[in-house]
């Protein structure tokens, strides 16, 4: 029997495969099968995805076991579990379950396994399932470092809360029209509009640089290149830990009630209010999952900013 290094837990976090996701839909493996070939993909390689997953979740397993206390964790039981202060996480990838975990591990360490390398490139995957038995130990020690990540944070007034890693959404859940007042240093507006973007640096790349290229393609063809060059290139400079956010309205209505001048800025020290004018489907999600949201309908206002908490990355 090995000798264990600690009594605090290793808290492994998993995800279904796309073949998991499909034999959920369709009951087995030879109806999905059936809708993907009749749908003319490969169902090959979802079998393949699944097979190395498998694999790698089975080795993971048994490299923890031989260095603390594991329990496992699927990804949809992550928002309601209680993290203990001393407990180490461990996501086996890819990308988006490391930045969906993050958001309810804040102020653990947290390593991001790539479990499939030849098939994901992994931006927060810097480590292979081979690395845990070398790399958990320098954790346990603190022989190693980690980058910090700053969170974005909704409180609303009835006393909900939401955490972004890499942005917030606020607007209707079909993303349709969404009316709201949008109140930011000093300045407040009626807005109509597709909704709210909220992003941290670390979203700087995602969300926010899409918003980005497509005002930058608009700006170049209304008024030619060095329109376009005037705007600024906000992932270069955006770090991960950077104390301050920036929010952009999408496709803002101008009209006799609503307004287009705050459509664009940098939260940095106060926060951004908006009060929902939506009588329902009003909501605020984070990270581009739906189903992880907050009602945001009539009445209830929303105070955004940089959360206390921040998420640490080992690296």
């Amino acid at each position: 029997m090995s000798r264990r290094l600690t009594e605090n837990k290793l808290i492994l976090v998993k995800r279904r495969t796309r073949l998991q996701e499909l034999v959920v839909r369709y009951n087995t493996v030879q109806q999905a099968q059936f809708y993907i070939e009749r749908m003319g993909a490969d169902f090959s390689d979802y079998v393949q995805e699944d097979q190395q997953y498998q694999q790698a979740l089975e080795l993971t397993l048994f490299q923890l076991q031989q260095l603390g206390r594991v329990q496992l964790l699927d990804r949809e039981h992550v928002p309601s579990f209680i993290f203990g202060p001393d407990d180490v996480v461990v996501v086996l990838g890819q990308d988006g379950l490391v930045a969906n975990t993050m958001k309810y591990a804040t102020g653990l360490p947290l390593i991001g396994v790539n479990p499939d390398p030849r098939r994901w490139d992994g931006v927060l995957l810097p480590f292979e399932v081979k690395d845990l038995s070398l790399l958990v130990p320098d954790v346990f020690a603190r022989k190693r470092q980690m980058r910090d990540v700053r969170l974005a944070c909704a409180t609303l007034n009835d006393g909900q809360v939401l955490y972004g890693v890499n942005d917030l959404f606020i607007g209707r859940k079909t993303h349709v029209s969404a009316r709201y007042e949008l109140s930011y240093s000093g300045r407040s507006e009626q807005q109509s509009s597709s909704g709210i973007i909220v992003s941290t640096g670390m979203g700087a790349t995602g969300w926010l640089k899409s918003v980005l290229t497509g005002a930058a393609g608009i700006v170049s063809l209304a008024g030619g290149s060095e329109a376009r060059q005037s705007l600024p290139d906000l992932s270069a400079s955006f770090d991960w830990n950077a104390p301050y956010l920036y929010y952009s309205v999408r496709e803002p209505f101008p009209s006799r009630m609503t307004s287009t001048e705050l459509v664009f800025g940098k939260i940095d020290g106060e926060p951004l209010r908006i009060v929902s004018q939506m009588p329902e489907e009003g909501v605020i999600f984070s990270d581009g999952v739906e189903s992880d949201y907050v009602e945001f309908n009539s009445g209830i206002s929303a105070t955004i900013g940089i959360a206390q908490q921040r998420a640490h990355l080992v690296i």
